[in-house]
């Protein structure tokens, strides 16, 4: 789309929505290209400013086979694809508002009681998103605009005003929302946090101390310049901490018979549905199903709680003063009610346990077989997976404890994240195919180790 020459909003939004199907699959935040767009609707339109440039808040209903789903975008006249969140004037307009804790026609800016703003800064987006789109504005605040909207209060938001609420160290601090009403429904479309210029992504530092360690001929891991050990052990107890500071801001539960029964089904369920698209998985299925049945004979209660949900390398920042955790919305794909549900802590923990595995293995995707490469990976791999379950063990609460004492469930959950993954690498990197699918040999104790 080009810029327009016309300064109605009306006209406006009527031509972006004509070039939205065409427009959207192009997109890195759209969550529907595995399915064509047939059908674009406005359902909210709020006009921002009418002087040129014009900005507009637009909601739109994107309707592809079998589903219907509420995405968000802030146009503009004068830009290029009418994309405002990339021009830095237009996005300033938008922390202006939230400074003002202005409402314009239902849509609310509005910042944390304790904060105030500083206006006048310009925004610009992160371009390594994925699902969302995040603006920075100078080195102060980033600004989430949530691409996709779930009906209601994000998960995000919700628990990390909880977090802030309770002293938590490990996230960074709440600062604003922008909400609105769609479906008669309270919705978070944007979330304003602290800013931390010095920050950087787990995944990031994993990644850049396997390549250390692959480049060493003879050293074990341990004895590498750039060892993640320390920091994966300081990752667990920051990781730890998060859960406790849950526990004590929205309490906890105990799983009881159906509860455990629901979850080995569900995993069963999952695993059913993936072999039957991806045939590689089979020669594992009985060992899968041995490992999910296993998890009901965990002993002791089982603590289930508000968690991250969607916790790996990339979720997670290291900063001068320690590890933060970030994108508390859980899994992109599953339902809000899956999202928002009460869960064992355990699935994070092995969400960043795959995590490691694959920080470990990635160098070696698409390359010709290395036994030596694939013998320090899997080195690699123990050590800061060890040192993570041991730094989470020291500064676990009492309700969850030492996840290495409960073995069945942990590998239950790894197993179930893994054949997640399966799913995930088969319909988009099919060459990454082959590490969850080792993961799985090795785990369960079908391949080599």
């Amino acid at each position: 789309m080009n810029p327009r020459t016309s300064t109605d909003p009306r006209a406006l939004v009527a031509e972006v929505v004509a070039e939205l199907p065409g427009l959207l699959p192009a997109q890195r935040w759209f969550g529907g290209k595995d399915r064509p767009v047939t059908g674009v609707r406005p359902l909210r339109t709020t006009v921002l400013s009418e002087a040129d440039p014009v900005l507009v808040h637009l909601v739109v209903e994107v309707e592809q086979p079998d589903r219907r789903e509420p995405y968000q975008l802030l146009v503009s006249d004068t830009v290029d694809n009418h994309d405002a969140t990339g021009d830095p004037e237009l996005a300033g307009r938008l922390l202006d508002l939230l400074a003002d804790g202005a409402t314009v026609d239902g849509l609310v800016f509005e910042h944390e009681p304790d904060v105030t703003l500083n206006k006048g800064l310009r925004g610009r987006p992160i371009t390594a998103e994925q699902s969302n789109t995040s603006l920075v504005f100078g080195s102060q605040y980033i600004l989430k605009l949530f691409r996709k909207l779930t009906l209601g209060e994000n998960p995000d938001l919700v628990l990390q005003r909880a977090l802030h609420r309770v002293g938590c160290e490990h996230i960074a601090r709440p600062l604003g929302s922008i909400t609105g009403r769609l479906d008669g429904q309270v919705t978070t479309v944007g979330m304003l946090q602290q800013f931390l210029p010095d920050a950087v992504d787990g995944w990031a530092m994993a990644t850049t101390s396997v390549r250390d360690l692959m480049a060493e001929g003879d050293l074990h891991a341990d004895e590498v310049g750039g060892d993640f050990a320390g920091e994966a052990q300081r990752l667990g107890q920051a990781v730890a901490t998060v859960h406790a500071d849950l526990e004590r801001a929205l309490g906890t539960e105990h799983a009881d018979a159906d509860d455990i029964d629901k979850t080995v089904r569900a995993m069963t369920a999952r695993l059913d549905s993936v072999v039957a698209a991806v045939p590689e998985l089979r020669p594992y299925v009985p060992a899968l199903r041995e490992a999910f049945e296993a998890a009901r004979d965990t002993p002791g209660a089982i603590a289930i709680q508000h968690i991250h949900g969607d916790l790996h390398l990339g979720q997670v920042l290291r900063t001068v003063h320690g590890w933060l955790l970030i994108d508390f919305e859980g899994e992109p794909g599953a339902p809000i009610a899956e999202r928002t549900a009460l869960r064992s802590p355990l699935r994070d923990v092995a969400g960043m346990l795959r995590s490691f595995d694959y920080a470990a293995h990635q160098l070696l995707v698409g390359q010709p077989e290395d036994h030596q490469l694939a013998v320090r990976a899997l080195e690699w791999s123990r050590r800061n997976r060890a040192a993570f379950t041991e730094g989470y063990a020291e500064a676990a609460a009492s309700s969850v404890g030492d996840p290495r004492k409960r073995g069945y469930l942990l590998r239950a959950f790894e197993l179930d994240k893994a054949v997640y993954e399966v799913s995930y690498e088969h319909a988009n990197r099919p060459e990454w195919l082959t590490v969850p699918l080792s993961s799985i040999a090795r785990i369960t104790g079908e391949g080599k180790r």
